[in-house]
């Protein structure tokens, strides 16, 4: 047994994991426009563009202010586009060549709607776009399109995704995990392991937006599918990862630190890449109106891009840097030894107590004292 298995919390994660510098990913709602109508819509998106989004000159300025995270060439931030639906937005080809002009890779998140078309995909991958995600909610049409609201919607995922494939574009596709969804994850497992994806994003459910109107797991049964999850990724086809559900991370490494793993080999492990990320720590979220909040399920505004620079309202607002503190954490999470790798869901914690450095309320695990 190594000593890394007695007080992991005790542990300084390695400096990839520490994000105070830069996060690894930033989310950018360039619009909330979209075709979709999704119960659980974190954006309430509407059919047309909200007045105040950032204009093409404004959004190249943050561009321009996101390479100030990598002032002594070190990596930037990559970059997903989403939405509401990002192909709603007439400058997109645009934004993405000055993205790409200025290092900084890019990423989309499309709706699945009929402005996703073959030809479409093509052009993404034409452009550089280097990964998409794609949602599927259930493993049939009723379930499905009963959740995005449009019939239809679940063919024509499983259309977009051969087209991804045939396109060449890597595929992340997201399946959203509620107490009614649940259930139905394994035939989902099914019907993905029939088509090309690199990775399955499991998104536990953040009561928030329209999703509020919908029911979260209860802690024991969240455990239960997470543990199916981590039994799957050791023989699945694709990468099978969770959103909001950071106690994944615990299960995945827990049996590795009983089985005597040092820390180096876990670093070298296929979960290593996620530990540390968590609302406000490796990721940043900006609105289609330009507002910075620590992730798109943690709504607290920090500041805005059109009047303060994206580098310092990361790096420098005591929110920010708080949720970077797991020192700073409340109740289980505070003394938790899994909390420099897992950290727990701030966001969740945020919707269920009004205070994001409180306990994560998914995860049934009682620590010990570090």
């Amino acid at each position: 047994m190594t000593t890394h298995s007695v007080g992991i919390g005790s542990v300084k994660p390695n400096e990839l994991w520490a994000y105070e510098r830069a996060p690894m990913i930033i989310y950018w709602e360039l619009t909330n426009a979209c075709g979709l109508s999704c119960r659980h819509c974190r954006a309430t998106a509407q059919p047309e563009a909200a007045p105040g989004e950032l204009s093409t000159t404004q959004a190249i300025a943050v561009l321009d202010d996101i390479v100030g995270f990598a002032t002594d060439g070190e990596a930037l931030p990559h970059l997903v586009m989403t939405g509401g639906d990002p192909l709603k937005r007439p400058d997109l080809a645009e934004l993405v060549a000055a993205a790409q002009a200025r290092g900084i890779g890019v990423s989309l998140a499309p709706a699945v709607t009929p402005l996703l078309t073959r030809e479409k995909l093509f052009w993404m991958k034409e452009i550089g776009i280097q990964a998409i995600s794609l949602s599927l909610d259930a493993s049939n049409a009723e379930y499905h399109d009963g959740i995005r609201m449009v019939p239809g919607t679940f063919d024509a995922t499983l259309v977009a995704l051969d087209h991804a494939a045939e396109a060449g574009l890597a595929v992340q596709v997201n399946t959203l995990v509620t107490e009614a969804t649940a259930p139905d994850l394994p035939a989902v497992y099914d019907v993905l392991s029939q088509h090309k994806l690199m990775q399955w994003s499991l998104f536990f459910l953040i009561s928030i937006g329209r999703g509020s109107e919908l029911v979260e797991l209860t802690p024991g049964e969240a455990e239960k599918w997470l543990m199916w999850a981590a039994s799957i990724n050791r023989e699945s086809p694709f990468r099978v990862k969770t959103t909001e559900a950071m106690h994944y991370r615990r299960l995945v490494s827990a049996p590795l630190l009983r089985a005597g793993k040092s820390w180096t080999e876990i670093e070298a492990g296929p979960m290593s890449r996620g530990f540390g990320i968590r609302d406000g720590n490796g990721i940043v979220f900006i609105s289609n109106l330009g507002d910075v909040c620590p992730s798109g399920f943690l709504p607290t505004v920090v500041g805005n891009v059109k009047d303060a620079s994206l580098v310092e309202l990361y790096r420098n607002t005591e929110l920010m840097r708080s949720l970077r503190d797991p020192e700073q954490f409340k109740g289980r999470c505070g003394i938790c030894e899994y909390r420099n790798w897992c950290g727990g869901s701030r966001a969740r914690a945020f919707a269920w107590t009004g205070d994001p450095l409180e306990s994560d309320p998914l995860c049934p695990y009682q620590p010990k004292p570090v």
